[in-house]
């Protein structure tokens, strides 16, 4: 009898399991991708664009133990025809990861490095997404060679005739994640031919201080190039601190040829909610405002994580404006889950799209199969809209 027992048991757990089915339903936003989290390959790196003619143009990468990330990453583009209603994938490319796209002279560009901590590549496509040039040498994409680069889909901006672009080497004098990243930024003229290795310039590498922060500081990391309304170009990143849950980011000023980076340890680290995360900072002109969108930590979430890394707190994504790079308010909470440890809205890249803000998010959520792995693995990327989004001053 026992054994009956045990026996029906066993087989109603497995009935149980398998009748486990696939459900995006209670997933925000629309789905543009899905990768199961027994896959072993995440999704990363959510990037968006919108060409000339009014598509919209996304990507990600996949890393994770399954993943080629480290020989040869790859990249998935979709297209929207619809203004991100549905999506359609249209090209994978071997050897892309970390990379922003953007249009420069009414072309679709990617941007970023071939691997985790690679190459830096740059490819171009003519046709919208669905085919791109192949970087094998420095005439033709192949930006940095020989030495290990980082980036992620940060802002790549536009000012005063050259196309700015955040960078890290990974060649610091500590091998670890956060210490072994050297801020630089990266720019080109906007008429040159950005698939020529020689029309790029590379800043100085500012690489990890052990005595910043007061012995606190674990690194900086994913760039964004941002111009204040003096003309200054920073490049303003990521700081990775686990000692506290009070966030901030550092800006490294870049000289206006992009030759000179320089950082002030009194000055250079401010406030900065969510900095402890990825973000992309833009400045829109009708609001005169800088915005971003953060994975911010309420307070009442700090109450309850007091000792815990900032950085592995993601659930929460809030629209937050300032009009001078320093005091940040924020206007909205625009995706939360209540749960940290499997839910994540992170890595947004996001544009201002006439009165709306249109992003995408690496999201890991529930998927009726388990959900993702944890709030780092995302096993979605979902596209989103804040409709008449400089309303929320009022």
């Amino acid at each position: 009898m026992k054994k009956f027992t045990l026996l029906f048991f066993s087989l109603s757990i497995c009935y149980c399991l398998n009748a486990q089915q696939f459900d995006d339903s209670k997933v925000p936003g629309v789905v543009v991708a899905y990768s199961p989290a027994s896959s072993g390959k995440y999704i990363g790196s959510p990037s968006l664009a919108i060409l000339p003619n009014g598509d919209y143009v996304a990507s990600h990468d996949f890393f994770g133990p399954e993943s080629n990330e480290y020989v040869s990453a790859i990249s998935k583009i979709y297209t929207s025809k619809n203004k991100g209603k549905t999506w359609s994938e249209i090209a994978e490319i071997d050897g892309a990861f970390w990379s922003k796209l953007f249009v420069n002279q009414g072309k679709l560009w990617f941007l970023g490095t071939d691997r985790h901590n690679g190459n830096t590549v740059i490819r171009l496509s003519e046709d919208g997404g669905s085919t791109w040039t192949n970087p094998s040498n420095s005439a033709n994409g192949l930006l940095l060679e020989g030495e290990e680069y980082h980036c992620a889909p940060t802002a790549v901006l536009t000012y005063n005739g050259r196309i700015w672009r955040g960078m890290e080497s990974a060649l610091g004098p500590i091998n670890k994640w956060g210490k072994r990243f050297g801020a630089f930024m990266l720019s080109a003229p906007i008429d040159a031919d950005l698939l020529k290795a020689d029309s790029w310039t590379s800043s100085d590498i500012l690489y990890h201080d052990s005595t910043l922060l007061n012995g606190n500081f674990g690194g900086w990391v994913e760039g964004n190039a941002v111009v204040d309304k003096k003309g200054q170009m920073w490049d303003i990143l990521r700081v990775h601190d686990p000692s506290t849950l009070e966030e901030k980011a550092a800006f490294v000023k870049i000289s206006a040829d992009g030759k000179n980076a320089s950082f002030d340890p009194k000055t250079g680290f401010k406030d900065f909610p969510g900095g402890s995360k990825k973000f992309t900072i833009h400045y829109d002109v009708p609001s005169g405002l800088y915005w971003t969108l953060t994975n911010v930590i309420p307070e009442e979430v700090k109450k309850d994580n007091e000792g815990t890394n900032p950085a592995k707190i993601r659930n929460t994504l809030a629209l937050f404006s300032s009009p001078d790079l320093v005091q940040w308010d924020e206007r909205k909470v625009i995706l939360q889950h209540p749960d940290v440890a499997k839910h994540g809205f992170q890595y947004v890249d996001w544009m201002v799209k006439g009165k709306d803000i249109i992003f995408l998010s690496r999201t890991a959520y529930d998927d009726g199969v388990g959900g993702a792995r944890d709030n780092h693995d995302a096993n979605f990327l979902t596209f989103h809209k804040i409709k008449k989004f400089r309303k929320t001053l009022n």
